[in-house]
């Protein structure tokens, strides 16, 4: 039996298929999309196999059939036809300015120019991509296929700078001949991470379909179940093995830590195929998104932004308008995390039509959280991460006093970064940040029959029910005691009752002037 490598970083269709590396097979989805001339554009985060989907596309065109042997498509294409091909690949290189941006474009097209046999015209790139699609199309007597790997990252990487608007006029000019072309053009396939507005790239192409939001094609990057069972049963068995563990535990494991991303709703959810391959791979549940999703988009995004903590670390719910499409002029900054791979969807209402998005599974929640406690506490996350471990066991012995002395080193400054006037969102949800990060099974604003209780932690044993109140200029013990009473008073621990867990409310008490957590209370 010959070796099986697993694809770890492998982009290049040709060099999977022949260097025994095992391939996910999802030619069945591109024999679909290339059955019409249908210009496509796909959302996908980074490193979820956007770039290795369209070298399968390119080796398509270019008529490997010897590449798919073995594959769906080699049943269902009859015709294998070879096109002239033009791939234009931003994934590789940084675009923090405008020059870095046209040293790149020249290269790239330069290349693209010697592969096809076609003599450079100009030094304006758009001139240059429309001779390319001409004169490609009068030498080889075919139409053209032209394939566009993330064709946002120039934008995206100058984000909130003032190279931002520079490169997005660039893009907007560079992909103006493709509107004008289109008969020259037998297939066009754009990917990204978002879909940025006002570059006349969508509207201009009048009859690009997205798919990002698609059922259809809600599986055609990334790992699904099925998948994961198909092809990597040796993997899956040799990591039970070294965990000592069963499959079925070690497939609960690795589901909870990498699955649960949903580019639909009501589809099967996907796996993140690095983080899964490198679980596979090293035989160890770690934690890899920041390898596969940069933080630096988030961060700028953050620091962008005024705090908005509750809306990110609840969940919420949102017009499909809201996190579909990026706008560089609104501070709607959702796209960017949803289609980044931040948060995902997971519940969807069909009467007004809303999604509810969220972390996708605990890895990146784990990832994302350590990013905002790094940037919303005072504590160094070195020290903080500590002191996560220390709150753990704190509520596994279930005492309340040293939780709360944790949370109160925690939060015992405001940071400058907060208003005072918003102090309230930033206590409840940084608290809420801090308690997620434990691992634990953390709900704000979990529905009662007649309130919402803002903070509710659920061990193996152990219920917490904490009501959050600010002093407001009013003596801290009676508001702990009033913060008791809401608990008892709306019911909130009713649901539990059956549950035979030990209960524990606490009344919480912070500062309305930004000095941190001053007094809890625990029912006795």
């Amino acid at each position: 039996m010959n070796e099986r490598f697993l694809p770890i970083g492998i982009q290049d269709f040709e060099k999977l298929r022949n260097g025994n590396y095992i391939y996910v097979d999802k030619t069945q989805y591109i024999y679909n999309l290339t059955r019409t001339s249908t210009p496509y554009f796909l959302s996908r985060p980074r490193r979820f196999g956007k770039s290795l989907l369209l070298s399968t596309m390119e080796a398509y065109f270019q008529g490997k059939k010897e590449l798919f042997k073995g594959l769906a498509i080699e049943k269902l294409e009859k015709d294998w036809t070879q096109y002239p091909v033009i791939k234009i690949s931003f994934g590789i290189g940084s675009y923090a300015n405008t020059e870095i941006f046209h040293a790149v474009l020249d290269d790239m097209l330069s290349r693209i120019e010697k592969e096809l046999g076609i003599e450079k015209n100009s030094d304006v790139p758009s001139v240059r991509l429309s001779n390319l699609i001409h004169s490609a199309y009068e030498k080889y007597k075919k139409q053209v296929v032209i394939i566009i790997d993330e064709y946002d990252k120039p934008v995206l990487d100058a984000i909130y700078t003032d190279f931002e608007e520079k490169n997005r006029e660039e893009l907007r000019a560079f992909y103006s001949p493709l509107k004008e072309c289109d008969k020259y053009i037998r297939f066009l396939f754009i990917t990204g991470i978002t879909k940025i507005s006002h570059l006349n790239i969508f509207s201009g192409l009048n009859q690009l379909d997205d798919i990002s939001l698609t059922a259809q094609y809600s599986a055609i990057c990334g790992i699904s179940e099925e998948e994961l069972d198909k092809y990597f049963k040796p993997e899956i068995e040799a990591l039970a093995k070294h965990e000592e563990s069963s499959v079925e535990e070690i497939k609960a494991y690795l589901k909870k830590m990498y699955d649960g991303y949903h580019f639909c709703h009501n589809v099967e959810g996907v796996y993140n195929p690095f983080c899964l391959l490198k679980s596979l791979k090293y035989q160890d549940f770690g934690y890899y998104w920041f390898e596969s999703g940069t933080p630096s988009l988030l961060i700028k995004a953050l620091q962008n932004q005024p705090l908005e903590l509750s809306t990110m670390v609840n969940g919420r719910r949102v017009d499909e308008i809201h996190f579909r499409e990026y706008d560089p002029s609104s501070r709607n900054i959702l796209p960017v995390f949803y289609q980044s791979g931040y948060l995902t969807i997971k519940d969807f209402d069909k009467t007004d039509r809303t999604y509810l998005l969220d972390f996708p599974n605990r890895e990146v929640e784990k990832c994302f959280l350590e990013v905002l406690l790094n940037k919303y506490l005072t504590i160094p996350y070195d020290d903080m991460g500590l002191e996560i471990s220390n709150l753990k066991d704190a509520i596994r012995l279930k005492d309340v006093d040293r939780i709360f002395t944790l949370i109160k080193a925690a939060v015992a400054d405001l940071p400058t970064i907060v208003q005072k006037d918003i102090c309230e969102n930033y206590y409840e949800s940084v608290t809420h940040l801090i308690f997620r990060l434990t691992g634990f099974r953390v709900t704000s604003e979990l529905q009662s029959v007649n309130g919402r209780s803002d903070i509710v932690l659920e061990t193996n044993d152990a219920v917490f029910i904490f009501e959050l109140k600010m002093d407001k200029g009013k003596d801290a013990s009676i508001i702990a005691d009033e913060a008791l009473a809401q608990i008892d008073a709306k019911g909130y621990a009713d649901r539990f009752t059956v549950s035979g867990k030990s209960m524990h409310k606490t009344g919480v008490v912070f500062s309305s002037e930004g000095k941190g957590l001053i007094l809890w209370k625990v029912e006795k």
